[in-house]
């Protein structure tokens, strides 16, 4: 009893942690992802590499706004980046999927119609992927195996779904905060004061009408830049799980 007593204690105490660096964007060590640490076959949050390499990541696009401003941007400084498509966007701007993955970027599955799937369930995440993938396969020649739950929302039940699906999850580990519409400057702090080998950074290449994300591309141009003078070298989520 007291052993199971200190164990569960101690689960407490990892998830206070994790929680409290999640809040406070303090970055940690990938052991202290629960689903990373369980499930290192099918969950990413954090390279385990003490190279100077980050994985730029958009979600929630694309879009005919802030789309084609961050592609603009990644060409400018000659940069690869992984693109998280909304299906219900996919199929409306076709021709800005054909775009993103004929400039090189990779594209990753974010369901279709972003629900929260803690709520929805295993079988809701199954139809949503497959229905994404359907639209995605009709636009690329590349068949994504990379996803990501909108909110990051995910438990023990769908990642072991994900995994039978033969996916892998991608999560983060500097969050932008750019789906605020943050200025520029704000921006660049959420992610230089947190900057750490292995980052994998959430940003946006769309969001809701309301949301002005013209943030995230100015601030895109000067954080690649100075962190490249930093010697960090920019890499897809593909390689950097590799």
């Amino acid at each position: 009893m007291l052993l199971q007593r200190c164990s569960k204690i101690q689960f407490v105490i990892v998830i206070i942690i994790f929680s409290m660096a999640v809040h406070f964007h303090i970055p940690v060590q990938a052991s202290m992802y629960p689903l990373q640490t369980k499930y290192p076959d099918i969950m990413l949050y954090k390279g385990k590499t003490d190279k100077k390499v980050i994985a730029l990541t958009f979600d929630d696009g694309p879009d005919q706004r802030f789309t084609p401003q961050v592609l603009e941007v990644l060409k400018k400084h000659n940069v690869k980046a992984t693109f998280f498509l909304l299906g219900t966007r996919v199929h409306k701007y076709p021709e800005m999927v054909k775009r993103i993955d004929r400039e090189g970027h990779i594209i990753g599955n974010h369901t279709y119609w972003h629900p929260d799937l803690t709520k929805t369930g295993k079988q809701n995440l199954a139809w949503e992927i497959e229905k994404n993938e359907k639209e995605l396969k009709e636009l690329t020649n590349n068949v994504t195996d990379l996803f990501r739950a909108p909110y990051g929302a995910m438990n023990e039940d769908l990642v072991e779904k994900l995994g039978e699906m033969g996916y892998r999850g991608i999560g983060w580990s500097i969050d932008s905060e750019d789906w605020k519409s943050l200025t520029p400057e704000k921006i660049k702090q959420n992610i230089l004061n947190y900057v750490h080998p292995g980052a994998i950074i959430l940003m946006h290449s769309a969001g809701h009408w309301s949301q002005d994300l013209s943030g995230t591309a100015e601030a895109l141009d000067q954080i690649i830049p100075y962190l490249k003078k930093k010697g960090y070298e920019f890499v897809t989520v593909p390689e950097l799980w590799s």
